[in-house]
């Protein structure tokens, strides 16, 4: 219902097009913020823009993948159950993202999670983690593991400093 909502409201064409809707779009519900949401979410990623708007909803997309935000009101909050993850290429991605997703009020928590100023929760996690964990050496993996569950943001010069011992 929701959905159709949406693209009914939209004001004129060109919106109109760019709402397509996948088969599998995740649906954020906010209080009365989902425009500011947006706003800060596509303020962030390089790769992203708005595909269309109206009082009561938002759509967009980040790197590719396109959100519908909604404002529905107080009922409901986010927590740790669902989560944004980022794939970084490096230390610098990860300062980045992290820098930026906890302005404003995020809160920091354990092993590259965060949560922003709206509540939703993020993955900020670098490529090296997946590659250095996944050693076939299990004494490596455990001692890149062990370095991670310490960690708030990942600092990968030290998973690479526990991975070699």
């Amino acid at each position: 219902m929701f959905v159709h909502q949406l693209a009914d409201e939209l004001q004129n064409d060109d919106e109109k097009e760019n709402f397509k809707m996948k088969k599998i779009t995740p649906f954020l519900w906010f209080d009365t913020q989902a425009e500011e949401a947006m706003n800060f979410y596509v303020s962030i990623f390089k790769n992203s823009k708005v595909l269309g708007s109206s009082p009561a909803s938002v759509n967009f997309e980040l790197e590719g993948q396109e959100f519908i935000a909604f404002n529905a009101g107080p009922e409901f909050k986010f927590n740790e159950s669902i989560s944004m993850f980022v794939n970084c290429a490096d230390q610098a991605e990860v300062d980045y993202f992290w820098n930026k997703l906890i302005a404003g009020g995020g809160e920091e928590s354990q092993c590259g999670w965060l949560k922003d100023k709206f509540g939703l929760s993020w993955q900020i996690v670098p490529k090296q983690l997946g590659e250095l964990m996944g050693d076939p050496d299990p004494e490596k993996s455990q001692r890149v593991m062990q370095s991670m569950l310490k960690m708030q943001k990942i600092i990968v010069a030290d998973l690479e400093k526990a991975y070699k011992g």
